[in-house]
């Protein structure tokens, strides 16, 4: 069996996340980030899930996107109901797994060409 690598049709591919550091195309990122299929917002100013707010939420509803991947570190994490809200009063679906699981999940959505936008949560 002979494998190919087919580069994804977006810009943004994540290699692998754990609660300190995740890998972006070749970049390494140790600072919480929201990620989209084209687009990358570094330095997002949360390190931790009681650290999330309706407000800090902003930059991932401002991309539009259809669904919210929240990775919570090396552990799964729930926000706060304010938070949870804030994404289901726009009609936005919310899932909260650990970085690695969210890694995995965010590529497989944005390789189907879902309007997905994840945050990532390092304590870097």
């Amino acid at each position: 069996m002979h494998l190919v690598q087919e580069p994804p049709d977006f810009e943004f591919f994540l290699r692998g996340a754990d609660g300190a550091s995740a890998l972006v195309n070749e970049r390494r990122l140790t600072r919480s980030f929201i990620i989209a299929p084209n687009q990358l917002l570094e330095d997002w100013p949360v390190s931790a899930v009681d650290q999330l707010d309706a407000a800090s939420m902003g930059a991932l509803l401002a991309m539009n996107p259809e669904v919210v991947i929240l990775g919570t570190g090396a552990t799964q994490g729930f926000p706060s109901a304010e938070v949870m809200a804030a994404c289901l009063q726009h009609g936005i679906g919310i899932e909260c797994m650990t970085n690695a699981a969210a890694a995995r999940t965010f590529n497989v959505l944005a390789g189907e060409g879902r309007r997905v936008v994840a945050g990532f949560l390092l304590q870097g």
